[in-house]
């Protein structure tokens, strides 16, 4: 996980998503769509933009990419 200060956002195996500090080893919250995991995010940490993870096909590399 990053660094402390930072909000994540990701997408679990099940199809939920988590709100991520960084450092944490747990989710602070899990929500059913992204939507609401950035909302949720926001309202958490109002000083912190998070960032969001998501997935897309490229030709080369990870298809892993974090947005802010």
């Amino acid at each position: 996980m990053g660094s402390k200060g930072h909000v994540y956002i990701e997408r679990r195996e099940n199809g939920k998503y988590a709100v991520m500090v960084g450092g944490a080893k747990r989710a602070s919250r899990l929500c059913d769509t992204q939507k609401q995991a950035i909302a949720t995010a926001r309202r958490m940490h109002p000083d912190v933009k998070p960032d969001v993870e998501r997935q897309r096909r490229r030709k080369s590399g990870s298809p892993d990419h974090w947005r802010g």
